[in-house]
C-alpha cells in the first residue's frame, strides 16, 4: 500500500441528447518512489558533507640535545615565577627562590604588566618561562587576569604549577599571617 493522492474533478460540460456521458476516473499518483528519492538525496548529502576537522595545538618540546646541567641553568635564568594570594596580592621572583628570600618581591596587578615586560626585555625569548602559582586563597578572577597578561604581553611559554611549602611560608610571613 503506497502513499496515494486522489484527484477528482467535477466538470460541468454539456449534457444533452447525443452527448455521451464520460466516466470520471480518479487519477492516482503513487508517492512511494518520491519518498525513496527523498531519502536517497538526504543520504547522499549527509555522506558528502565535510565533517568538522579536529583542531590540535602545536606542542613545543624542549631540546634534548643539550646537556642536562646547561638546560637547568638556562631554565633558571629565564624563569619568572608569579605567586597569587588573597585580596589581589601578587608576588614574584626571578630564577630560583633564594634561601633567604631576598629576590621575593611584591607588586599589584596594575604594575604586573610592566614587571613582565621588563623581564621579557632582559631575557632571551627562547629561555623565558613564566610560572604561575596560585595559593589556596587566590581567587579565580586573579588567575584569569594573569593568564590574560600572558596573552597581552605575548609570552609564548607559561605554566600553572602547584605552590611549594616554602613559597606558602614566605607569603604568610609577608602578609603577616
Amino acid at each position: 500500500m503506497g502513499a496515494d493522492i486522489e484527484s477528482s474533478s467535477q466538470g460541468h460540460g454539456k449534457k444533452g441528447p447525443g452527448v455521451k456521458k464520460q466516466k470520471k476516473v480518479a487519477a492516482k499518483v503513487d508517492m512511494t518512489p518520491m519518498v525513496d528519492l527523498g531519502f536517497l538525496l538526504i543520504t547522499f548529502f549527509i555522506f558528502t558533507t565535510t565533517m568538522s576537522s579536529p583542531k590540535a595545538f602545536k606542542l613545543n618540546v624542549p631540546d634534548d640535545t643539550a646537556k642536562e646541567e646547561e638546560q637547568t641553568q638556562a631554565k633558571a635564568s629565564g624563569a619568572f615565577t608569579i605567586l597569587l594570594s588573597k585580596e589581589n596580592h601578587v608576588y614574584y621572583y626571578e630564577g630560583q627562590l633564594l634561601p633567604d628570600g631576598s629576590n621575593f618581591k611584591s607588586t599589584n596587578f596594575k604594575e604586573l604588566r610592566s614587571v613582565i615586560l621588563d623581564k621579557k626585555a632582559r631575557t632571551n625569548e627562547k629561555d623565558l618561562v613564566v610560572i604561575i602559582k596560585p595559593n589556596e586563597q587566590a581567587n579565580y578572577k586573579n588567575v584569569v587576569d594573569v593568564l590574560d597578561e600572558m596573552t597581552i604581553t605575548d609570552i609564548k611559554r607559561y605554566a600553572m604549577v602547584d605552590i611549594s611549602q616554602g613559597e606558602k611560608d614566605l607569603i604568610r610571613v609577608t602578609e603577616g599571617g
